[in-house]
């Protein structure tokens, strides 16, 4: 599982990600409201730790955003505000559960485990399409009418990123946090072989689809054979 910790106290924030990385949990974690949202709407968590006061741009409104764009990762709302009321509007504007500071740790675990143990929502379907490709994520399998190729679990993952993010330019730290982990051990050539890996697939199931190189920041997966 991967957790996104939002948390402007350095200090504490550290010590939960040693917490939770102990524990075999893959940890990110970020400081202010701009540097959340971004990192919150590229959809390549599996559960966000989400403080409500943050500089820039508060916790509530970064759930609102969240929500609104259909991301449907687990959120749990941490705080110092108690109240009824301050519950009531966490929970209101998406959060999945509501921890009041100061909290033990491994309460904080239970609450991770118990959301972990959920239903997963199968919306965001276990196959994934854009233009004329699809992915089975279950067999790995990409396909383009009755062109289909098998991919390696890595190439799965990675696609299946892109394929999340349709038309949005994934930084190179996004798809390494994501998919390599962000202490992954991994040399920054490894995501160049594996994108032309994938490029050589789209082709040869002759799909329009390609992922395009935004130079000095990362890949795009869009439309190749739309006239520029």
């Amino acid at each position: 599982m991967h957790i996104l910790i939002i948390e402007d106290d350095k200090e504490l924030c550290r010590a939960l990600a040693l917490q939770l990385t102990a524990r075999q949990y893959t940890v990110s974690v970020c400081h202010t409201g701009s540097e959340a949202l971004y990192f919150a709407m590229s959809g390549a968590y599996d559960l966000i730790l989400l403080d409500r006061m943050l500089p820039e741009i508060d916790g509530l409104s970064i759930l609102r955003s969240i929500r609104q764009n259909h991301i449907c990762v687990p959120v749990i709302l941490t705080t110092a505000l108690g109240a009824v009321g301050d519950k009531i509007d966490g929970l209101d504007c998406g959060a999945d559960d509501y921890l009041v500071k100061p909290y033990d740790t491994e309460e904080l675990l239970a609450r991770i485990r118990a959301l972990s143990r959920r239903p997963k929502d199968f919306s965001p379907q276990e196959t994934l399409s854009f233009l004329d490709i699809r992915l089975d994520t279950d067999t790995r399998t990409l396909s383009c009418g009755n062109e289909r190729k098998s991919l390696s679990r890595r190439e799965s993952l990675l696609m299946e990123f892109f394929l999340r993010n349709p038309e949005k330019t994934l930084t190179r730290e996004q798809i390494f946090s994501r998919i390599w982990g962000p202490d992954g051990a991994v040399e920054d050539g490894n995501l160049d072989t594996y994108i032309y890996f994938l490029r050589k697939n789209l082709r040869q199931i002759k799909s329009s689809a390609s992922i395009a190189t935004v130079h000095g920041v990362g890949y795009r997966l869009e439309n190749g054979r739309f006239p520029k």
